[in-house]
């Protein structure tokens, strides 16, 4: 059996723990007296100084030791939380992800250059001295502590503790070894040793208590003050240019659970609960891709295997045939619960971006998101995150006013960015909405005649025209930027968006602002689908988007030759003849059927022959030769071997729309 490798899985947890520390950071930036914050902080960065050290990232540890003192002096009141603090820990928080990922290199002068500016923001000045008034009273505690006989097994390392204790104050530290059994009985991997240690320090029993915050509860600790004694005048003074020493270095421990989660912000230090491995298991991405494969095979065999039993007469041939299919779709209902993650992970990382473009612009920008908890597929979330940073980045550039702009025309100082996520059929809707000036027509139309996309005085609606935007290179921008104005970012989103099967819809009202939605199926591996026939020629609709189906009578279709119009209760709903767009050759069929989809509030009619009926679908994707072909967004492998492709709806309700309007515009 092999284990996974221990510094592999310090990374994973690391990141997980820079992701609270920067949540924690955003989130005190707004209440900058939010004790629960400042103490969230204070113990994820805590958390990975003490796991660093443990696993061997000096550099890590040593580094964060400096920020760890610096909100260990908020926690306590000695120093005030600012907006320059949380902007130089933020920074910081960026140069531990690098020194976690490459620990190995030359990070010297980023990691002095960031002190400097943490010791600015700490100090308010060159950071050179701080005199304490008066002198603290310092305290001789006489502690001892022993862990449990499995704590090394476990992945704690009682080193960086001790160096913890060496941090408060003058120690000394002795070890009580009487309980180290025979060489014969003894077990490399158990602890046998207890401490005690004299120290002399100015912290109150509460630092203490903090080095052992995330072992407390499996530890014996004893603390007992002895006495007080007024410090002299020079050892009030904390030069913040000198660094602790380092801690001291670990060998790496063969369990993965050494670096522990932050606990969630507001609870009490002491409560802190180690989690139980029973309630999560860490699988790798790569695994359920992997596994998704494998049941996508599966749904094919069972659908070969229903066609077969269907066409038999053997009974218990059929009735295996439906447990399999009943298996098989529930395996399949779980597998993709497994892949589905909240879009609160993609949401998240949107805070530091506006924190940071706020910063950059010199606006003030409020970012809001709803409906975090909305699921996707997580493939999908992955391929979500450029086209958004491109999008939100745009806003902030191009769509907010600054801040004496926005006071002149009568709005709030404050710019305003929602992000917002909601679940549509099978389609995930995401809202980028922003209260700016708003997309310029004019000069979005002006643009598009100077660069021949479109010809003068063209007739276009607001959506055509706001389409113009994703191409490539065209941008309205009047001074390129480090942000946006190269016509570039738009043209990624519409790519991308494009790949993953969905639509773009644009809204923008002058002076109020924008607000861009994007359509995202939920899932890219296996749908439910309704199989069709047209001409000899199987295809796939998505069955999300199918609201009913109706029968066209002959007398029906002669009438609505050169109109394509059905009258379905009390409203017209245009109608595409696939059989004429596919190019079949074939004569209808005499009970031609009509399939209505819709995407959103629009709906249109597809022409079929024949209905076969439902059918799991699992998504194959088209080869680079048809990747222009608008019309199918994908293909799959029925039961007989023979391939079906399948419609892209989106693209079809639009060539409906577009049908309408030029129906219209003759009429």
């Amino acid at each position: 059996m092999s284990f996974p490798d221990p510094i592999a899985v310090f990374r994973m947890e690391a990141a997980e723990l820079l992701e609270q520390i920067e949540a924690g950071l955003l989130d005190l930036n707004v209440n900058l007296g939010d004790k629960d914050q400042i103490d969230a902080v204070f113990r994820g960065l805590h958390t990975l100084k003490g796991s660093g050290a443990m696993f061997g990232f000096e550099a890590l540890a040593g580094f964060t030791h400096h920020c760890e003192t610096a909100f260990d002096r908020v926690r306590k009141g000695e120093v005030p939380a600012t907006q320059a603090l949380v902007t130089a820990v933020l920074d910081a928080k960026d140069h531990m992800r690098a020194l976690v990922e490459t620990p190995s290199g030359d990070h010297d002068a980023r990691s002095e250059h960031l002190l400097a500016r943490l010791r600015q923001a700490v100090e308010g000045s060159d950071g050179s001295a701080v005199q304490a008034p008066g002198g603290p009273a310092l305290t001789l505690y006489k502690i001892r502590f022993s862990l449990p006989q499995n704590a090394m097994a476990n992945g704690t390392n009682p080193l960086p503790l001790l160096d913890e204790l060496r941090d408060l104050g003058e120690c000394r530290i002795v070890a009580d070894r009487s309980a180290i059994p025979a060489l014969d009985q003894l077990f490399p991997t158990d602890l046998h040793i207890a401490w005690n240690v004299e120290l002399l320090s100015a912290q109150p029993r509460s630092a203490i208590e903090d080095v052992f915050i995330f072992v407390m509860d499996d530890m014996e600790l004893q603390i007992e003050a002895k006495q007080a004694v007024l410090a002299a005048a020079p050892a009030a003074v904390v030069h913040a240019s000198q660094s602790a020493p380092p801690p001291a270095p670990a060998a790496v421990a063969e369990a993965p659970q050494a670096a522990r989660p932050a606990a969630p912000a507001g609870a009490p230090a002491a409560e802190t609960k180690p989690a139980k491995g029973s309630e999560n298991v860490r699988v790798p991405a790569e695994r359920l891709d992997e596994l998704m494969d494998r049941v996508g095979e599966l749904v094919i065999a069972q659908s070969r295997l229903s066609q077969l039993a269907g066409g038999s007469g053997d009974l218990q041939l059929r009735a295996v045939s439906e447990d399999v299919e009943r298996l098989s779709g529930e395996l399949r209902d779980t597998m993709m619960v497994l892949r589905m993650v909240p879009v609160a992970q993609l949401f998240s990382r949107f805070r530091r971006l506006v924190h940071d473009l706020a910063h950059e612009t010199g606006k003030t920008i409020e970012l809001v998101t709803e409906g975090e908890t909305t699921e996707v597929d997580k493939s999908v979330i992955e391929r979500l995150a450029d086209p958004l940073v491109h999008l939100v980045r745009n806003s902030c550039d191009h769509g907010l006013e600054p801040p004496e702009e926005r006071l002149a025309a009568g709005k709030d100082e404050a710019g305003h960015i929602s992000l917002s996520a909601r679940q549509q059929a099978g389609e995930v809707i995401i809202t980028i909405k922003d209260d700016g000036r708003g997309i310029n027509k004019e000069r979005v139309r002006a643009k598009a005649e100077a660069s021949g996309l479109i010809p003068a005085n063209a007739s276009l609606s607001d959506q055509d025209l706001y389409q113009l935007i994703f191409q490539p290179g065209f941008s309205t921008a009047q001074t390129v930027t480090n942000l946006s104005g190269r016509g570039v970012g738009m043209d990624v989103v519409k790519r991308t968006i494009d790949a993953l099967r969905g639509t773009i819809n644009v809204v923008s009202h002058p002076g109020k602002g924008s607000e861009i939605s994007l359509a995202i199926p939920l899932t890219l591996a296996i749908i439910d689908g309704l199989l069709v026939r047209v001409g000899s020629g199987r295809y796939v609709i998505p069955l999300s988007a199918v609201e009913e189906c109706l029968e066209l009578s002959i007398e029906e279709d002669m009438r609505s030759r050169g109109r394509s119009f059905i009258s379905l209760r009390d409203s017209l709903v245009p109608f595409i003849r696939l059989r004429d767009l596919f190019r079949t050759g074939t004569k209808p069929d005499p009970f031609q059927k009509v399939v209505v989809i819709s995407t959103g509030s629009e709906r249109v009619g597809l022409v079929v022959d024949q209905i076969i009926g439902d059918h799991q679908t699992v998504i194959k994707a088209m080869s680079k030769l048809h990747h222009d072909v608008a019309t199918f967004s994908g293909a799959t492998i029925l039961g007989d071997g023979d391939v079906a492709l399948i419609l892209d709806v989106g693209h079809l309700v639009a060539e409906g729309q577009q049908q309408e309007a030029h129906l219209r515009a003759a009429g």
